[in-house]
């Protein structure tokens, strides 16, 4: 059995969550000190991919990534090429459809902080930047742990993206949730059974080790 698509799946998944948690957690503080109709537009914009069909987003993707889409003509300018069917095509398509999943955890996390310690710390003369490292992220642990779980699950489960903007080419955009599909449409169901069973264990270890430490971080707490 032809394990690179597993490869690829966690090297799409490890480099989508790093990029999550550099856009998502500043995200998230903004939107939990947000009010008003920019903060309700800018969170539903976020939210999207969680009502919209995979292959909806995906066919938007695709043709802004294409030659002929605003991102497609930009990264050409650039000299980067177009990112349609490419890996970093689908690590853009990975961080949009999966940013919701770290960005409401972490945004809650900050909600639920309130303003009484982060104004403590302002009478001790901390500045902005030094409440927000040293108070508003360390008691945020446990709901970036989450975020930080579920996109990367989320990542690895993904397939009606991933087809639309990879378009299963092996070794370069085909992942697990394709390799499955592809054996499945080939009648080749010990190996489908293989890497669905792999997953299955996967997805389940994924929501005990959120079960686990989700407590014990919260306990963490001062």
């Amino acid at each position: 059995m032809d394990l690179e698509p597993v490869w690829l799946t966690l090297e799409l998944a490890g480099v989508t969550t790093a990029i999550l948690m550099l856009v998502g957690i500043p995200l998230a503080w903004w939107l939990a000190h947000r009010s008003g109709w920019v903060g309700a537009l800018v969170g539903s914009v976020v939210a999207l991919p969680l009502v919209l069909p995979p292959t909806v987003l995906g066919f938007y993707l695709l043709v802004a990534l294409g030659p002929r889409g605003p991102l497609g003509l930009l990264t050409d300018a650039a000299g980067f090429g177009t990112l349609a069917f490419t890996f970093p095509g689908l690590v853009v398509g990975s961080v949009i459809y999966s940013l919701p999943f770290v960005v409401q955890p972490v945004q809650a996390a900050f909600e639920a902080i309130g303003r009484q310690p982060l104004e403590a710390a302002a009478t001790l003369r901390a500045a902005p930047l030094d409440r927000f490292f040293t108070v508003a992220l360390p008691l945020a642990r446990p709901g970036i742990l989450t975020g930080a779980t579920l996109g990367f699950a989320h990542t690895v489960g993904e397939f009606g993206v991933v087809l639309m903007i990879g378009g299963n080419i092996p070794g370069q955009t085909k992942v697990l949730s394709l390799a499955i599909y592809d054996y499945v449409e080939n009648l080749q169901y010990h190996e489908a059974n293989l890497l669905s069973g792999g997953m299955l264990v996967f997805s389940l270890l994924v929501l005990l080790l959120l079960r686990l430490i989700a407590p014990r971080q919260a306990g963490l707490r001062p």
